[in-house]
């Protein structure tokens, strides 16, 4: 169902980029998704859909939104459940929350039926950050991917960092198990980018980027989730088990471009690596010194990550006349 444009909210830093239209969408259990499409002015030479990460929103992503419009493809783009305008599973509308990952298929697709495949011209390929390339990659690889080629910025094939990651899959899981899934991961809470400072975050070490999107979720505060459920990190253990099997990454059939970021202390650059050499067509790309948020990084990292979009990505046509 056709929103207004309303429904996206701009700041004077970062304007709802031209020709948007919203969407709600209803999945097949019933729950409701935000959803927006962007037309290039000139006319699309193709579509890129663009997922995103675990607890981000549609406005963040406005200036690759332009990025894309710039390259004569037409965007679209969703919230997945549980975060940004889309609706929550829990009363705390500060938890994203999944009981299990597959849930995102059904997000995936009710955008593809009444987004994608209403409103797009072909070819038509994706572009995932994170969790969305988790859930991208868990599409593709079965077999139901509508997309020609394939993207995914620092995919969340496991999580960076964990020192005792055995024991911290039995935790989650025993959590879960004795129904304390809905809870936030011990020693989490509400607190989102808007109260986090610059100084030693994760994401990006662009300062003037950080504060863009920070003040995204002033302005919107609704946008905004915390820290992760103990029910979504034992969902997505579950998925980067799967992950970890050889076969899995060798049965993905369609093309892959994965970058890892160098300095990504969120998710695993090596778990990437692994992924990537087992993909049957795929290239992989480091960008040295970036965070985990790759197109929320400084120009002239992002500047490397479109080189290679724009090699990878047939028709591009950022110059024509």
């Amino acid at each position: 169902m056709p929103l207004t444009e309303s429904q996206l909210i701009g700041t004077p830093d970062n304007p709802v980029p031209p020709n948007a239209k919203v969407f709600a969408i209803r999945t097949a259990d019933g729950r409701s998704l935000r959803a927006a499409s962007f037309a290039p002015p000139r006319g699309a030479i193709g579509t890129v859909a663009l997922f995103q990460g675990r607890a981000e929103f549609i406005e963040k992503y406005f200036e690759t939104i332009n990025d894309l419009l710039a390259r004569d493809l037409h965007v679209v783009t969703l919230d997945w459940r549980g975060q940004g305008g889309s609706e929550r599973d829990l009363s705390d509308p500060r938890k994203g929350h999944v009981d299990d990952f597959a849930l995102y298929q059904r997000d995936l697709d009710a955008f593809i039926t009444d987004v994608l495949a209403l409103e797009c011209p072909s070819p038509w390929h994706a572009l995932a950050h994170s969790m969305g390339g988790a859930i991208l990659l868990d599409r593709v690889h079965s077999a139901r991917s509508p997309f020609d080629r394939v993207i995914v910025a620092a995919p969340m094939v496991d999580f960076e960092g964990l020192r005792f990651p055995i024991g911290a899959r039995a935790i989650a899981d025993t959590l879960d198990m004795f129904g304390l899934g809905a809870m936030y991961v011990p020693g989490g809470g509400p607190k989102s980018l808007e109260e986090l400072p610059f100084e030693g975050n994760r994401l990006t070490s662009d300062p003037a980027r950080f504060s863009r999107n920070a003040d995204v979720v002033r302005a919107a505060p609704h946008l905004a989730i915390g820290d992760p459920t103990v029910g979504w990190v034992n969902a997505a253990f579950r998925l980067m088990k799967q992950f970890a099997a050889p076969e899995y990454a060798r049965a993905v059939r369609s093309p892959v471009m994965a970058f890892l970021c160098g300095r990504d202390r969120i998710v695993s650059s090596r778990a990437i690596e692994r992924f990537a050499q087992r993909l049957p067509v795929a290239s992989l790309i480091e960008v040295p010194g970036a965070r985990h948020e790759l197109l929320m990084e400084r120009d002239e990292l992002r500047e490397q990550f479109w080189a290679a979009f724009d090699a990878f990505v047939p028709g591009e046509a950022v110059n024509r006349a």
